[in-house]
């Protein structure tokens, strides 16, 4: 049997080893054979979608990790590896735990997980930014970046802790066997505490990023406004190898290349240091950005983390405390009710007095509601009370049915909402909003407190003309269809990709939007396996972009594809649990179910490469 046709496999009751085709036990681990052991499944055509998805898997596997394509992305990536192991955990749990592993035993000594880990064996010119680019060893030093793997020095988006739990669910018993959870947690921590102390930029409690290519949407026009604060890198000082691959047209243009080398290489030179206070000075030459989707998959990881905690014998109310915090504070410094989405923050943008300003914190939101407040202590007030009945909202909506974190139970947890919004805004607002309309605005709806009227306003957007879900596009574009901008093959800057329109299609899952969610399901399924994995698509056509073969494409196909048909008939009844607690959502075994048993499931179980990458 050759290892392609040992990962078109299903789960099934007789023993087998789980060890896939060519990959090494990990270190630490042993072979686990029992119960619910990967098998073959005779069953499957050779023609099926999910049998040409395991094959792209395979081919892109290099004995640790999945690179995201074989020719334009020859290493590890950071948030692909965790999308990946969220298809992989249906082929392969222990392939799956691998990826993950492999990932984050390049983890800096800062908590850091970083964007790129370098396969040694690959020619330096095969990609640029190249090692020697990064120096992670010798800049990275006083940061604590290893000295046995060479990686970049930036971030992505931190998806890892919800894969580490959608992954450990896969298979309880293997990982239980392993210790896999055991050994993840305190890194994931570390992670998530790198990012929400070192990384709070604008001082309202949210995760900043410092260049396009952590955000993973790299050439979005939410970062025009901001780059162009940037002197771009002279032409002659870097080679663009990802010219190689795919047209001009395509991809970045030279002078945002020029930007993006620029800020890399300024925050190299200086050590990969953080900053630690918000917007002082007039952010020459500076970027930072707090982004929602980001940190909305920040927070949908910290809801993991409480349950992998749970897991391991700890409470994990902590962790959902932080999570609804971090909600409320995404709530007040992101959302704009009249225009129906959340956007960027340019933490040293200046003063929000302009355009982007009081009208999007005014208590009704709208603009024709009254004289736009002139005033900054009068624009901040007017977006405390704003911020304050957004923390009220949370406290109704999302804390509800938690469970009592003390003797004061919901009356503490109340208490504990409206102050971290209070503290929130004492802390802000640095900055302001960009006028753009990405995808990034829509992907908070994956969070389970969100309220429900802005729940509804998102999916009310999607639909609507900047978007078009469920009307003139295939797939939801990365950015406004009829924004100035918008271009249908551009790098982010309109083509649809597959990662996002998978979480907005948990996040339609989640909110009860049922029929919507099985419309872009069959629309991904489809345009999926039509588009030979690609990397990404026209959202009108379907035509395939960029890479082919594209790793993160075949793993969530992978995902949709396992999904029981009647899954998406589950109602999520308690917003800030269940959506992440499996021990208590759709009728999933209880804790401690046994290995061999049934699997939890959650209504986010089924299974997110971004952009230039840099």
């Amino acid at each position: 049997m050759d290892s392609t046709t040992q990962l078109a496999i299903r789960r099934a009751g007789i023993t087998a080893p789980v060890r896939a085709s060519g990959s090494p036990a990990p270190p630490g681990s042993r072979e686990i054979t029992h119960a619910t052991a990967d098998v073959y499944d005779p069953v499957q055509s050779a023609g099926s979608p999910r049998v040409r998805a395991a094959h792209v898997l395979e081919d892109n596997w290099t004995g640790t990790s999945t690179v995201p394509s074989r020719g334009l992305y020859p290493h590890q990536w950071s948030w692909d590896s965790a999308f990946i192991a969220i298809g992989l955990r249906h082929l392969s749990p222990l392939r799956a735990q691998t990826e993950l592993e492999t990932l984050l035993g390049a983890q800096w000594g800062d908590g850091r997980i970083p964007h790129i880990v370098f396969n040694p064996s690959v020619p330096l010119d095969a990609y640029f930014p190249s090692p020697d680019f990064w120096r992670s060893s010798t800049a990275g030093r006083a940061a604590g970046a290893p000295r046995t793997v060479q990686t970049s020095g930036i971030v992505q988006p931190p998806v890892h802790a919800l894969a580490t739990w959608l992954v450990h669910q896969a298979d309880p018993g293997l990982s239980r066997a392993r210790s896999f959870l055991t050994r993840m947690y305190p890194r994931l921590a570390a992670w998530h505490r790198y990012l929400l102390h070192r990384r709070d930029l604008g001082g309202g409690g949210l995760a900043s990023v410092v260049h396009p290519w952590e955000q993973g949407m790299d050439n979005s026009p939410c970062w025009d406004a901001p780059l162009s604060r940037i002197t771009p890198a002279p032409p002659r000082t870097f080679r663009r190898a990802d010219l190689d691959h795919g047209s001009a047209e395509d991809r970045p243009t030279d002078l945002d290349y020029g930007r993006y080398v620029r800020l890399a290489t300024d925050y190299r030179d200086g050590g990969y240091a953080d900053g630690t206070g918000g917007g002082a000075g007039d952010g020459a030459g500076r970027f930072g950005v707090e982004d929602p989707a980001f940190n909305a998959l920040l927070i949908a990881s910290e809801h993991a983390l409480a349950a992998i905690a749970r897991e391991l014998g700890a409470a994990g109310t902590a962790r959902h405390a932080r999570a609804e915090r971090l909600t409320a504070a995404l709530v007040e410094r992101l959302w704009d009710p009249a225009e129906g989405m959340f956007f960027c923050r340019d933490v040293y943008g200046g003063d929000e007095s302009g355009a982007l300003g009081a009208e999007r914190c005014s208590p009704s939101g709208d603009p024709a509601s009254g004289p736009r407040p002139q005033s900054g202590a009068h624009e901040t007030e007017q977006c405390s009370r704003s911020g304050d009945r957004a923390a009220e909202r949370l406290t109704r909506s999302g804390d509800r049915e938690m469970q009592p974190r003390s003797r004061s139970g919901a009356h503490e947890t109340e208490q504990r909402l409206r102050s971290g919004a209070h503290r929130a805004e004492r802390r802000s607002p640095g900055g302001a909003l960009i006028p753009e309309r990405s995808v990034a605005g829509l992907l908070p709806l994956i969070l389970p407190a969100l309220p429900r009227d802005i729940a509804t306003t998102l999916v009310r957007t999607a639909a609507g003309p900047h978007f078009g879900l469920g009307g003139v596009s295939r797939l939801v574009p990365s950015y406004d269809l009829t924004g100035h901008a918008f271009d249908p093959r551009r790098y982010w800057r309109g083509p649809a990709w597959f990662n996002t329109n998978w979480l907005l299609e948990r996040g339609l899952r989640l909110h009860g939007e049922h029929g919507r969610a099985r419309e872009l399901r069959s629309a991904l399924l489809e345009t999926a396996d039509a588009s030979g994995f690609a990397e990404y698509v026209d959202p009108h056509t379907g035509e395939a972009c960029g890479a082919l073969g594209f790793s993160w494409t075949a793993a969530l196909t992978l995902d949709l594809l396992h999904e029981p048909s009647g899954a998406d008939q589950a109602v999520v009844s308690r917003p800030g649990r269940d959506a992440f607690d499996t021990d208590t959502a759709q009728g999933a075994a209880p804790h401690g179910t046994p290995p061999g048993g049934t699997a939890p499931r959650s209504s986010f179980e089924t299974g997110a490469k971004g952009g230039d990458r840099g």
